[in-house]
């Protein structure tokens, strides 16, 4: 196992601190899943990567099996799909496409592992909203596993591991020797009718679980897992994307547990395409930077969110609202509710200057605007500080509820919040934030 990746004992753990750390839920609240918005099906034709070569020994080269089987599902299509097994044991790979209308399914005990070697990563473009690859100009090495224009895709298992190896990535960010940016674990780009369940996602070289482009994503009942010092290995971006559901699952990474975005300064202006009708519930995790984002790529627009029962413990900002001048969008209809938090740096944050711009073609006028924003039911523990709320000069933030909203600290008077350029309305909340937030009720936003 390489340097600082996260062990199968590790794994274990974690899946058992999901089901010990997830609240308990009004029975009501408990019974609501988004599964039927991708159901799971069964497919009517069954293949193994074995029957093409295959060999799960930790050392071979599994790379042409994978493709070759790929490319006898899509090119002899079964009415029904096809479902590609996966059994127990090691199954070493390079980068691989999946195809439309297959189910591909992880073993108990099968993990697929990225091969290593970086020199043979293939390239692709870069993203059209993001103008370049998010870390270096040009580029961007190919996800693990990716799909492009599909229908109808379901990876699924019995809690098999996809394990990006992503140490030696991690550490050619860090000797700044990255050509291009790094490899996402999982992505899909212009797809509808996508399923992700029951699998553990491990040591991702950048962003774990990826759907850009993408309408009706169900991705549930998963494992994700990095080292808390793993650069950038967010757990999962939904990015301009529509009708997406997360929900179920343990997260413990080195960035945003989950962030939605929508493409980066004048590139996502362009393009166009908002992330919206966006659902997270019950997730646990932990990460040093935030739980629970939107941004700060957020230039496409981010609307119509609802985040709701959410644990979290040992993580910097427990909500986090970002974005920056020069973005352009906007961020708007937001409902986060049924928040515990434990062992916090800081409760919430939504703020106006966070992030960096892709090249010096952004138009620094292009301001951002943050709209309606409820944020209700929200108890922690162990929090250095309450939270901050500072909108842009010239665009200030609005409509911003803070309901019953009881942040605690360690031992100490907790630091008062900080606001600025926002108007909105507070009531029970502790401590009191700021007086940018009135205690009166004028409007009969903070309700819905």
């Amino acid at each position: 196992m390489e340097r600082r990746g996260i062990t199968a004992a590790t794994a274990t753990v974690a899946v058992l601190l999901a089901l010990l750390l997830t609240p308990l839920l009004p029975q009501a609240v408990a019974e609501e899943s988004c599964s039927g918005i991708v159901p799971m099906r069964s497919r009517r034709e069954v293949i193994s990567i074995e029957d093409f070569g295959g060999i799960g020994d930790g050392r071979t080269d599994n790379t042409w099996p994978f493709r070759k089987a790929i490319y006898r599902i899509q090119h002899l299509r079964r009415q029904g799909g096809t479902l590609l097994y996966v059994p127990r044991g090691v199954w070493l790979t390079g980068s691989f496409n999946v195809t439309s209308h297959m189910t591909l399914f992880l073993a108990r005990g099968a993990v697929i592992k990225a091969s290593q070697d970086t020199e043979k990563w293939p390239l692709v473009e870069p993203l059209p909203s993001y103008g370049r690859g998010r870390e270096r100009p040009g580029g961007r090495y190919a996800s693990f596993i990716l799909g492009y224009g599909l229908r109808d895709v379901i990876i699924t298992g019995e809690n098999g591991t996809i394990d990006g190896q992503g140490g030696v990535w991690w550490d050619m960010w860090r000797q700044r020797t990255l050509s291009f940016t790094r490899p996402n674990l999982l992505e899909f780009m212009h797809s509808t009718d996508i399923h992700i369940s029951n699998i553990i996602f491990k040591n991702s070289p950048f962003w774990n679980i990826h759907p850009v482009y993408c309408s009706n994503v169900v991705i549930r009942s998963v494992t994700i897992l990095a080292p808390h010092d793993s650069p950038n290995t967010d757990g999962i971006d939904p990015d301009s994307s529509s009708n997406v559901c997360i929900e179920d699952s343990f997260i413990s990474t080195g960035d945003d547990l989950v962030a939605v975005k929508s493409g980066w300064d004048e590139y996502g202006i362009a393009y166009g395409r908002p992330s919206t009708a966006i659902t997270i519930r019950r997730i646990t995790g932990s990460s040093p930077f935030s739980a629970i984002a939107i941004g700060s790529e957020a230039s496409g627009g981010v609307e119509n969110i609802l985040i709701q029962n959410i644990n979290i413990y040992s993580t910097g900002i427990g909500i986090h609202i970002k974005t920056n001048a020069g973005r352009g969008g906007y961020i708007r209809n937001v409902t986060i509710s049924d928040v515990y938090m434990n062992r916090v740096g800081k409760g919430v944050r939504i703020a106006g200057d966070v992030g960096d711009h892709p090249d010096d073609k952004f138009d620094p006028g292009a301001l951002p605007r943050v709209d309606g924003v409820t944020i209700r039911n929200v108890w922690g523990v162990g929090v250095n500080e309450a939270g901050s709320i500072e909108g842009i000069k010239g665009s200030p933030f609005t409509r911003i509820c803070l309901w019953n909203v009881k942040l605690w600290g360690v031992g100490r008077q907790m630091e008062a919040w900080k606001c600025a350029a926002v108007s909105g309305v507070a009531v029970g909340v502790q401590p009191w934030p700021c007086g940018e937030l009135t205690g009166i009720m004028s409007t009969g936003f903070c309700y819905s």
